[in-house]
């Protein structure tokens, strides 16, 4: 029986995707596990795997169109299956089995036999289908009818414009909607203009705005500079900053911790031989440990529900070339020091070759961001929606603090927790960093 290939979701608030490039071409053969091609999510731009193997067909995934999260872009078919595809013996002709492909309707004659329709994109069909219209009465610029081609035709035949119909996600349409915004007036930063919700956030109506001031003008070079497009992972990055940074209630928490102890458990293990282990996998091991008493700090709002997760996966904002992407160590609170090490290395080498599977990046309860290795003291991170807290890391210290009412020179490390509002209250979040802090200046606590 052939397996399907469905775009995966890889979070509660992901409604679409979109293919960026197949990586295997139709008719070739795939193995279990093998990259067929790159999926643009609303996190960042991971490799699709094959479910089976076999040989692939049915592809009806566009490269650069949204496609709702769970539809099936793909089919495997196994050695049988494709073997008696080649000599015609399978449910479908080989000529209606590309019609499939190309998402050509049929339709029943008289006499009881198929007739084929005109070749459609899935957006065209579903757009004619939305507005009950044949599609064979629309008249294709190319070898098949595209999203073009459908609105022309409603527009000529209604006279109605265009923009009525333009491309945008569900959730742009239903905030445009909401906030009282046509999409046509919208430009959209998404696949082909798509608008995105992103851009309707960012053109909501503000009550009152400070009159432009004006600037010296910016030598051309430098405007056309900064004028340049940015690119995929960056442009995914910002659209959901944005959105958390205005949709989330943010407030913050920041404790300075004395990081004697976990300097001294670092060079410990350092002595035993597990030299791969840095601060960052002490930190994960510490924040599962924390979280796992604290079950409120790893939870999600989604739909006006608080969500209480049961795992804990632990999510590591990784600097790449082109943006910020965060990978996930899976069972964090179940995984030794050396287990947490060795992931942590896998995934941020996948991240840095840009080479992410969904599973990279799925599913995480918490974010730690940790800039300690670039010098900076402290800094407020942005949460990582729909997660409740990230927690935000600085760099070890020297500073001069009071040891039972005598000045002392010690490692400091300041650590600020943002905190969604919705979710955790002051109460629930200082009682989560207190912990925190206990277990970093007294690590042996985790053997109890």
């Amino acid at each position: 029986m052939a397996t399907n290939v469905i775009l995966p979701a890889l979070g509660m608030a992901q409604e679409t995707g979109t293919i960026v490039r197949w990586l295997k071409n139709e008719g070739e053969q795939v193995q279990k596990g093998e990259p067929l091609a790159e999926v643009e999510t609303d996190k960042a731009v991971v490799e699709l795997e094959s479910p089976a193997s076999g040989t692939l067909a049915a592809v009806t995934g566009v490269v650069g169109e949204p496609i709702p999260v769970g539809q099936v872009i793909a089919q495997i078919l196994s050695q049988n299956e494709a073997a008696s595809n080649g000599r015609g013996q399978t449910r479908f002709g080989k000529s209606e089995q590309q019609d499939a492909i190309n998402h050509v309707p049929t339709r029943q004659t008289d006499d009881g036999s198929k007739s084929a329709g005109v070749a459609a994109s899935p957006l065209a069909s579903r757009i004619a289908a939305e507005h009950n219209l044949d599609i064979r009465q629309i008249t294709p610029s190319g070898r098949r009818v595209q999203k073009a081609d459908v609105l022309s035709y409603l527009q000529s035949r209604e006279a109605q414009p265009v923009s009525r119909f333009a491309p945008a996600s569900p959730k742009a349409r239903r905030l445009a909607s909401e906030r009282g915004l046509e999409l046509s007036t919208l430009q959209g930063s998404g696949p082909g203009g798509a608008v995105l919700a992103a851009d309707v956030l960012a053109a909501s109506p503000v009550e009152s705005q400070p009159e432009p001031v004006t600037m010296a003008a910016e030598p051309v070079s430098a405007v056309e500079e900064m004028g340049s497009a940015v690119g995929t992972i960056w442009r995914i990055m910002a659209e959901r900053t944005t959105q958390s940074w205005t949709i989330v209630p943010h407030f913050y928490l920041m404790r300075e911790v004395d990081a004697s102890r976990l300097i001294a458990w670092r060079a410990h293990l350092q002595k035993r031989g597990l030299s791969e282990v840095t601060y960052t996998d002490l930190l994960v091991k510490v924040v599962a440990a924390a979280l796992r008493e604290h079950a409120r700090v790893n939870a999600s709002w989604h739909e006006g529900r608080i969500i209480v997760h049961q795992e804990i996966n632990v999510g590591l904002a990784v600097a790449v070339e082109d943006g910020l992407v965060v990978p996930v160590i899976h069972g964090a609170d179940k995984l030794s020091l050396r287990e947490i090490a060795r992931r942590r290395q896998e995934v941020v080498a996948l991240a840095q070759a840009g080479k992410l599977h969904p599973r990279d990046i799925s599913n995480a309860t918490f974010t730690i961001s940790n800039l300690g290795m670039y010098g900076v003291d402290a800094f407020n991170a942005i949460i990582n929606s729909p997660q409740a807290a990230i927690l935000a890391v600085g760099r070890i210290a020297e500073r001069v603090v009071p040891v039972q009412g005598q000045p002392a020179v010690r490692p400091m490390m300041v650590l600020n927790l943002s905190c969604d509002h919705r979710v955790i209250d002051g109460a629930r979040g200082a009682q989560f960093l207190s912990r925190l802090a206990d277990l970093l200046e007294e690590p042996l606590d985790l053997l109890e």
